[in-house]
């Protein structure tokens, strides 16, 4: 762990030096990664390091939450339902041309492209007994890492580098960061998706609505080690051994993410002008990386951080409790479909 942070420390500051969109998550991405790759000693990160990091970008969309939006949630819900159905129908249509071209079966090829969280896609998979858990690992990883190298560079050119914060860190902000994590935990423990983003968030717009405690400022450093930890974690992801899939499914996985950046690339245009925002804040709403680096994109640039946070988790949560539940189906009707059985009723091939 410490030769991972050291690592994430140098590719840090190497990013930061050149002026790279959120240096502190693309940078330890990158090095950390690459190192991989000729370093054959052992390098971890714990997944507490990165959920910290998580919870510390939700205690900070809490902090900073625009109230405003739940009068406006009406229209909003209609255009996230409505971008998210063409984001999972795109998604299962790239599965389809991708499965065909690269001979992956049809459901670990939709597993592969729908963009849920890795843990609970895998969790999933391995329920139905889908036997290409490294293939749909390699599409899940592969698009996450496109995504968070690929739109910094597309949004930032739109915005101008949000200044930074000249703010002190203050004990009130760490208490509350630590009353997250806490928290976190309970609502992990009864199974809340996402619960270490989703719970700071709750947990503190409750504190604003209900209790006149003052919100603390956030100084820029909290973002930066939230940035780091997070960078981290993913930069150790794709393994090495993942480059041995053959050649077709390499390229496939790459294909797939590319195809689901332009789809959301081209729904953005459809927010923003339904909603007035702006493409980055349009763009970062539909991008299909994970939530916490969405977010924290959104806050490295002039973008609305709040709209961000409610469209993202809303399509987690479209996933968890609708698609997920409905694939379970399809796949019981797929088995019946393709079951074989003989003349006295016994199952001979399935």
């Amino acid at each position: 762990m410490l030769r991972v942070l050291a690592l994430s420390l140098i590719g840090g500051y190497l990013f930061s030096l050149l002026h790279i969109p959120i240096p502190w998550m693309l940078g330890p991405i990158v090095v950390v990664m690459l190192t991989q790759f000729v370093y054959k000693g052992p390098l971890k990160w714990s997944g507490k390091m990165r959920d910290l990091g998580v919870v510390m970008v939700g205690t900070v969309i809490g902090v900073q939450f625009n109230i405003s939006l739940f009068g406006m949630m009406g229209s909003i819900l209609f255009y996230m339902i409505v971008l998210n159905i063409i984001l999972i129908g795109g998604a299962i249509g790239i599965a389809y041309l991708t499965g065909k071209w690269a001979k992956i079966p049809l459901r670990a090829a939709v597993l592969a492209a729908i963009p849920g969280g890795l843990g609970q896609i895998i969790v999933f998979a391995e329920e139905e007994k889908v036997k290409e858990i490294g293939i749909i690992s390699y599409f899940q990883v592969i698009r996450l890492l496109l995504v968070v190298v690929f739109v910094p560079f597309i949004v930032a050119g739109q915005v101008m580098s949000k200044p930074p914060s000249d703010a002190k860190l203050t004990i009130s902000l760490v208490l509350l960061i630590a009353l997250a994590w806490g928290c976190s935990h309970l609502m992990k423990r009864i199974q809340l998706p996402v619960a270490f983003f989703i719970t700071p968030i709750i947990l503190l717009i409750a504190l604003q609505l209900t209790t006149p405690i003052a919100m603390p400022p956030v100084p820029g450093i909290v973002m930066v080690v939230a940035q780091l930890l997070i960078g981290a974690h993913i930069g150790l992801m794709l393994k090495p051994d993942m480059v041995k899939l053959p050649m077709r499914v390499l390229l496939g996985g790459i294909f797939s993410a590319l195809a689901l950046i332009a789809l959301t690339f081209g729904s953005s245009f459809l927010m923003s002008f339904a909603l007035e925002t702006t493409f980055a804040t349009s763009f970062l709403s539909t991008a299909p990386g994970g939530l916490d680096q969405m977010v924290l994109l959104a806050d490295a640039v002039k973008a609305d951080v709040s709209l961000i946070s409610m469209f993202q988790t809303f399509r987690l949560l479209f996933i968890f409790i609708i698609i997920m539940p409905l694939m379970k189906v399809f796949y019981r009707w797929w088995d019946k479909k393709e079951t074989v059985y003989n003349s006295e009723g016994h199952v001979i091939k399935s």
